[in-house]
């Protein structure tokens, strides 16, 4: 079936990012996609004893006051989907009701679950099953860390855009994109990995049934939809990833292209036929996620604008509150190459006080620290493009091609100070935009589920005619060859 250039359809997205959430409305019309927020809501980890929580029913309260919004526009809505970030979960005990508390993914008990783990399988082993990088926040070592008897009352377990489809639908299925993210999902066998869960005696039947990307799950429940106003539209599994859905957006064509999903995290990668799982993946730290279509996104995960949201938070402690387009304008004015950061660094990971952190490091390598704000902001762009530039080369080497073309997604194609930097310090040409692409591809793989459009290749198409496109060519490549050495020797 080909795109209807006849009549608009009509989409809703639920996306849900770690520091806000909000309900989109698609319309794909003649060939053109657009998006329209209904309801924006804030989101964040609460913390109580100093354990850091999702409030998951405050997030189903505020998606219910979005769908409200959505049934008053009376328009003829054909479905929706949601999509988070990876790794976290929700546990339900046999009467369906949610187990507290969500954990965040963020909170120091992950050190335990490490640790737990380390005594029943090797890295390697762990490697080899899954093809997902170590991180100390993924799946396996969060349930490592659960107490045995909350485990042994949990009937289900749900990631976390998942638990929204399962809200919206009552059919309860882990769609595979989020699945991958757990490193307890097998991309070879495309199963949950019996070995994994047989070493750390987790019950199978606890897990809710992996489904491809582009599942219709049934009809939105009858009670949710006579409490928000919308007649029984389709609820679709489409990328419950939000990186899976950003990359199934990416306005490429051709080949020898790489994206890089840019927010609070940055991931760099390429979508590839099948996993990459060898002793050089797993030492230069690469996962194998599993994208729309099949898809492999062989990627590197990144920390990303995190360490300026987590600096504006500081500063808006200190009496000084930013915008990030002032910030952008701060960073753009400021002397470069001054003091550089190793992204990296495990202590860039965790909240508070990171401009404190920034400037520990600086003094511990020999460096000034940043002289203001504006110093600080630009010494983590910097830093974040020199780390693109190592992270390019080593997935070149494992992909054995050449990248040629950068397309950067998300919230962070707006920092056009930092896309400059990744331009000059990978000495390709990039391309920016769009900003939602998380909804776009949240949207889009809705659209080809229902037959709307014909084809990923055709989705595509109608994002690079619904979006312009902001390029940045390399610029001062001896500069940043300079300031790609001292780099490299902080990397450690």
């Amino acid at each position: 079936m080909q795109a209807n250039y006849f009549m608009p359809t009509y989409y809703l997205a639920c996306d849900l990012g770690a520091d806000s959430g909000r309900l989109m409305l698609g319309t794909l019309d003649q060939g053109k996609i657009s998006l329209e927020e209904l309801h924006r809501f804030p989101n964040g980890p609460g913390k109580t004893s100093g354990a850091l929580h999702w409030n998951l029913d405050g997030l189903f309260n505020e998606l219910k006051v979005g769908l409200k919004k959505a049934a008053e526009k009376k328009l003829p809505i054909a479905s929706i989907s949601s999509d988070s970030w990876g790794v976290d979960y929700v546990l339900y005990d046999e009467r369906g009701t949610m187990l507290s508390p969500v954990w965040h993914y963020r909170d120091a008990r992950t050190a335990l679950g490490v640790d737990n783990v380390n005594t029943k399988l090797r890295w390697p082993e762990i490697y080899s099953e899954t093809g997902i990088q170590f991180m100390a926040l993924n799946t396996i070592y969060q349930l490592a860390a659960e107490p045995a008897e909350r485990l042994a009352n949990a009937k289900q377990l749900l990631l976390i855009g998942d638990a929204f489809n399962y809200f919206c639908s009552g059919v309860a299925r882990n769609e595979v994109s989020n699945a991958s993210t757990t490193q307890l999902y097998n991309p070879q066998t495309r199963t949950w990995s019996k070995k994994i869960f047989s070493a750390l005696k987790l019950r199978e039947e606890m897990f809710a049934p992996i489904c491809a990307s582009g599942t219709k799950l049934g009809p939105l429940k009858k009670n949710l939809a006579a409490e928000t106003g919308l007649p029984p539209i389709e609820v679709i599994a489409t990328c419950s990833h939000d990186t899976g859905a950003a990359v199934a957006a990416v306005p490429a064509s051709g080949e020898n292209w790489a994206y890089l999903s840019s927010g609070t995290w940055s991931l760099m990668g390429v979508e590839w036929p099948q996993p990459v799982i060898n002793d050089q993946s797993r030492t230069l730290g690469f996962t194998n996620e599993i994208g729309f279509g099949n898809s492999v996104r062989l990627l590197k995960n990144m920390v990303g604008l995190w360490i300026v949201q987590e600096c504006r938070r500081q500063w808006a402690k200190e009496g000084k509150k930013y915008d990030y387009a002032t910030l952008e304008k701060m960073a753009a004015a400021a002397t470069p190459f001054v003091s550089l950061i190793n992204p990296d660094d495990a202590r860039f990971l965790a909240p508070d006080n990171m401009a404190k952190k920034i400037a520990k490091f600086c003094t511990e390598t020999g460096q000034p620290v940043p002289a203001n704000h504006a110093a600080y902001v630009r010494c983590i762009y910097e830093s974040l493009a020199l780390f693109y530039r190592v992270t390019l080369r080593k997935l070149e080497k494992l992909a054995g091609k050449k990248i040629t073309q950068l397309h950067i997604v998300g919230g962070g194609s707006q920092a056009t100070t930092l896309n400059q930097c990744a331009a000059n310090a990978l000495k390709i040409p990039v391309l920016a935009g769009p900003t939602e692409c998380t909804a776009l591809g949240n949207i889009l793989v809705q659209a080809i589920t229902l037959g709307h459009l014909e084809s990923h290749a055709t989705a595509r198409e109608v994002v690079r005619n619904s979006f312009e496109l902001k390029a940045f060519t390399p610029q001062n490549s001896t500069d940043w060859d300079a300031a790609a050495a001292r780099f490299e020797k902080l990397l450690g």
